[in-house]
């Protein structure tokens, strides 16, 4: 049985579009279909993979702040814990407190559960660390802020992790089959994971004149 062949509809502004006949839009020109596949593959996936991966990450550093001297980074966010307490906490509660947290919020991002709640307490556990850069400005800086420490460079790699949470937030996720509205608040097509098919421009009909 020979191939399907594509067909191209006229849209607006003279742009054109490359259509399978089953409905599917066949990759650019140029763009292989294996590539095509493939972004396809990561639009549909790669903030699942992002929430992941960062909810395995929080789980593991959470774990290790619970293991007394085996995390790299208890000390300074012991000492970051104090100043913000004014000293009011004992620093191995703040440290279990973290780590308590670091790892409920790798559980609710692992997971999908309370995944808004999860992501509001990383937002704001995620702005703490932030605060070390200046009441521990003498070990985050040499000398000015353009040349970070090691351990500022280790902050500073936070601001990655703050962005990917917004990303994760502001990611709306569809399951196939979902009708999805349009910005006008008409139902656009059902979301099949597949990009969809631009409406052919309807051409006025000429009125004979009388």
């Amino acid at each position: 049985m020979g191939a399907l062949p594509y067909s191209r509809t006229l849209q607006p502004k003279g742009k054109s579009v490359t259509t399978h006949p089953r409905g599917r839009t066949a990759p650019p020109p140029g763009e292989s279909r294996f590539a095509a596949a493939l972004s396809s593959l990561l639009h549909r996936h790669s903030i699942t993979l992002l929430r992941v991966s960062v909810g395995l990450l929080f789980l593991w550093f959470g774990a290790l702040k619970l293991v007394p001297d085996a995390s790299a980074a208890e000390e300074m966010a012991s000492r970051t814990m104090s100043v913000i307490t004014a000293g009011h906490v004992a620093p191995e509660v703040s440290l279990r407190a973290l780590g308590t947290m670091e790892i409920l919020i790798g559980a609710g991002l692992l997971t999908g559960l309370l995944l808004r709640l999860t992501l509001a307490v990383f937002l704001v556990h995620m702005a703490g660390t932030l605060v070390a850069l200046v009441v521990l400005a003498g070990e985050m800086w040499q000398g000015t802020v353009l040349v970070p420490t090691l351990a500022g460079q280790y902050v500073l790699k936070n601001l990655v992790l703050i962005t990917a949470g917004l990303a994760i937030a502001a990611h709306r996720p569809t399951t196939p089959g979902q009708r999805v509205r349009s910005s006008r608040g008409r139902p656009a097509a059902t979301d099949t994971g597949e990009s969809p098919v631009p409406e052919t421009p309807k051409v006025p009909t000429p009125t004979a004149l009388t």
